[in-house]
């Protein structure tokens, strides 16, 4: 009878532990997809037409505290857009010599500024890449899955962008002269 209780108890110990600690409150920075953001405004310069421009302000809004600036001016912060690149390179080739698998790329890079043109963020570059496997077969199918993975790119690029411009350290405020001696 007392063999009978051991499996029960090791359970109950067991669902007890996994409750302990699913109740602790732990929970990863940034997981609910909201991040605390050092500046209250922020100009975006991408041009209206821009898929990546358009998910990034879509993230940012999504943070209750950050307004979309319409201008530059007034912004406490600026994200300066100074390249966006997609790319195709042939990867491998079967033996016939006709392409087999593609190396997609899109590279990003940008920095942040302040309303006074300080520079918060230096020149940063973002670069990803999916292989794809090509068949002369399903063309059609096969842009189709590029112009997936490209999207898949540019949602793993905004989440990138976001993280960096949530740790980004706020501009030291400009120290006062000091009174000169007499």
């Amino acid at each position: 009878m007392n063999a009978a209780r051991l499996p029960f108890a090791r359970l109950f110990t067991a669902l007890f532990i996994v409750a302990l600690l699913a109740g602790c409150g732990f929970k990863l920075r940034g997981s609910n997809g909201t991040y605390n953001m050092p500046f209250h405004s922020i100009y975006v310069g991408f041009p209206d037409t821009s898929p990546l421009g358009t998910e990034l302000k879509r993230n940012l809004r999504a943070a209750d505290s950050v307004v979309i600036a319409d201008k530059p001016e007034g912004a406490d912060a600026q994200l300066v857009v100074m390249s966006e690149a997609r790319g195709r390179q042939i990867l491998s080739l079967n033996n016939l010599g006709r392409v087999r698998e593609y190396l997609l790329t899109y590279t990003f890079t940008f920095r942040v500024t302040d309303a006074k043109g300080a520079q918060l963020l230096g020149p940063t570059e973002i670069r990803l890449s999916r292989n794809m496997a090509f068949s002369e077969q399903e063309v059609l199918a096969k842009e189709a899955e590029a112009n997936l993975l490209y999207r898949d790119m540019q949602s793993d690029l905004v989440q990138q962008i976001l993280r960096r411009l949530a740790a980004m350290k706020p501009a030291a405020p400009a120290a006062s002269p000091a009174p000169a001696a007499s």
